[in-house]
């Protein structure tokens, strides 16, 4: 009789556990936090520094993927009203010292400024640049997550002139 309690109760832990790791991996899929409609948070007459598009660096990894527009001001990262990420924890948003970021090796082992941990998975957002950053330096915007560290999506930034 107290066999069958024992599995009994066991099962219903290891069962319990195993759950509630599907429901944390599965829920911002079910249930989808709201896009980010932030405005541009600078002035009307300020001039874009550098474009670039996100982009999904390892085809094979359905679970980190990244697409749309990046606009990159003086003072302010710009994520475009098109911007999409896969959902996932302590996601940040980087500026990386190096071009054609494709390997989570390569953001691990640099310089990177990091402008905050990312608001909302899609939709325009703004990410203010520390004093003293010159942009010039920082040819990559990355979304990367700090929990796993994993490269989730890099953007390779076009200067304008």
């Amino acid at each position: 009789m107290w066999r069958w309690f024992a599995v009994f109760f066991v099962g219903g832990v290891l069962g319990t556990a195993f759950g509630v790791g599907v429901g944390f991996f599965i829920f911002p899929y079910v249930f989808p936090p709201p896009p980010a409609m932030e405005a541009l948070a600078v002035d009307d007459e300020a001039e874009a520094v550098a474009r670039g598009m996100f982009i999904h660096a390892n085809p094979s990894d359905p679970i980190h993927y990244g697409e749309g527009s990046v606009t990159v001001y003086e003072d302010v990262v710009f994520l475009e009203d098109d911007f999409k990420v896969g959902p996932g924890p302590a996601f940040h948003v980087y500026l990386v010292p190096q071009k054609e970021i494709r390997e989570s090796s390569e953001v691990k082992n640099t310089m990177y400024v990091d402008l905050g941990k990312l608001r909302a998975f899609e939709g325009s957002q703004n990410y203010r640049i520390p004093e003293g950053v010159d942009l010039k330096d920082y040819p990559s915007v990355v979304i990367w997550c700090v929990q796993f560290g994993v490269l989730i999506s890099p953007a390779d930034l076009a200067f304008e002139t």
